[in-house]
C-alpha cells in the first residue's frame, strides 16, 4: 500500500489514480517529477514572469493545471525562491572574489560557527562547504578591492579558527546564472 498523498486534494491531471498516486510527494530526499514538471521548470526558471498560460500552452496543459504544479513545487521546495537577477556592475559591487578558506579545527561545532559568521555577511553571496584541500569556498562581491580588504579584516584575520585563505579575483564573469538541467 502506497503512503498517503502530501498534497492536501490528490490532483489527477497530474498523478492519476489518488488511491494508487505514485508522483505525488512522498516524505523523501528528492520529489518524483514527470514529463510535464521538468517541461515547465525549463520554462519557468529561465523567466518566472511567464503566465501559467503560456506556460500551459507550450507543455500542453491548462493554466489551472500549471498553477497547481508550480504551488506543489513551491510548498515541496522544489521551487525555493523566485529572485531577480541584478547587475553588478550597474550596481557599483566591481569586484567578485573566490576565497579557498582552510579551518584549524573542523569539528561540527566550529565548522558551523564559521558557516553562520559568513552566512550573515552580505557580501557573502554563496558559501559552500566542501571536500578538498580547504573547507569552504565563498563568493564575495564586493563595490572596489578596499571593501573587500575590510570584509577580510572583519571576517577571515582575525577569526582563530581560520588557518589561511587564498582569493581569486574574477575578471570575466561569463556566466553567473544558469538554468538547471530538469
Amino acid at each position: 500500500m502506497q503512503p498517503p498523498c502530501l498534497l492536501p486534494q490528490c490532483d489527477p491531471e497530474f498523478c492519476g489514480d489518488a488511491a494508487s498516486c505514485t508522483a505525488c510527494v512522498r516524505p523523501t530526499d528528492t520529489m518524483h517529477l514527470d514529463t510535464f514538471d521538468r517541461q515547465i521548470l525549463a520554462l519557468y526558471q529561465s523567466d518566472v514572469r511567464l503566465p501559467a498560460e503560456q506556460i500551459g500552452a507550450q507543455v500542453g496543459l491548462s493554466a489551472a493545471a500549471v498553477q497547481r504544479r508550480l504551488k506543489r513545487m513551491r510548498e515541496t521546495g522544489v521551487i525555493q525562491a523566485e529572485t531577480a537577477q541584478l547587475d553588478c556592475g550597474k550596481l557599483g559591487l566591481g569586484i567578485t572574489a573566490i576565497v579557498h578558506v582552510d579551518l584549524v579545527d573542523e569539528s561540527a561545532r566550529a565548522t558551523q560557527a564559521f558557516r553562520d559568521t559568513v552566512t550573515q555577511r552580505k557580501e557573502v553571496q554563496q558559501c559552500y562547504g566542501v571536500a578538498g584541500n580547504v573547507d569552504f569556498v565563498l563568493i564575495v562581491i564586493v563595490p572596489d578591492l578596499a571593501a573587500y580588504d575590510a570584509f577580510c579584516t572583519a571576517c577571515l584575520l582575525h577569526d582563530t579558527n581560520v588557518r589561511s585563505f587564498t582569493t581569486q579575483i574574477v575578471l570575466d564573469a561569463s556566466k553567473r546564472y544558469g538554468a538547471l538541467e530538469v
